[in-house]
């Protein structure tokens, strides 16, 4: 196993406005691992992810990603150093094509360049049989697939994926799920997510981290995600 540190966060705080949310944030994520960032509803985990890729600035604390500090970088060059996020919701542009949103995505990238269109197809076949289809009129599940798809093609080393499986029918969070797992193993590619789903998190996580109240209060090790864990984390 790799132990190499790909993403070290350390005493990140951050607010809305004048009400705290990430009260000292602390854990970190060795190169190639996939890993769930769990917890009740309103413990700090979007807002979380938010800071990684810097849509919320941080008012102290360090994000390191490969020795560096990214804290002070802008949304779009922290895409540049590597980290893809596909926010909750998905967020893809509703009028454009398929085709047309995997062209917004070359427009970031990894350190390593950009990868083609024709691999994110090779993963998710449904967008190639709709690559010329307004994304607006795409079902959850596809639109999902798309929103990684256009993550993916910036060749990031980190991927951020808030609740995946929100929204989207069981077959398809599964297919979701065996790609992602597809992605790490071929790319290398390190995962953090965001979920509420037992089933996705028993599925995906290799370990997890706990948040509750704004801070990282536990870890849930390798061989340990299993069901009892994970609901007691989430008091299910």
């Amino acid at each position: 196993m790799n132990t190499e540190t790909l993403l070290d966060v350390q005493g990140v705080r951050a607010s809305y406005g004048a009400t705290p949310i990430l009260q000292g944030v602390d854990f970190d994520i060795a190169r190639g691992e996939i890993v769930g960032l769990i917890g009740r509803n309103g413990v700090g985990k979007t807002t979380t992810m938010r800071c990684l890729i810097g849509q919320l600035r941080s008012s102290s604390g360090a994000v390191r990603l490969l020795g560096r500090d990214i804290a002070g970088l802008s949304s779009d060059a922290r895409a540049r150093c590597g980290i893809g996020y596909v926010p909750q919701g998905r967020d893809v542009f509703p009028q454009m094509t398929v085709a047309e949103n995997l062209m917004v995505g070359e427009l970031v990238g990894g350190p390593k360049g950009k990868k083609s269109p024709e691999l994110v197809y090779q993963y998710f076949p449904r967008l190639a049989e709709r690559r010329n289809q307004m994304a607006g009129t795409m079902s959850g599940g596809e639109q999902q697939q798309l929103a990684i798809g256009r993550a993916l093609i910036g060749n990031p080393v980190l991927m951020l994926l808030d609740e995946p499986s929100e929204g989207i029918q069981p077959s398809i969070v599964q297919l979701i799920c065996d790609v992602l797992r597809s992605i790490r193993r071929d790319l290398g590619m390190t995962i953090l997510f965001v979920e509420q789903n037992l089933d996705t998190i028993l599925d995906l996580a290799e370990r997890a981290i706990v948040m509750e109240k704004g801070r990282v209060v536990g870890h849930i090790d390798p061989g340990s995600v299993d069901a009892d864990n994970v609901r007691h984390h989430l008091m299910l």
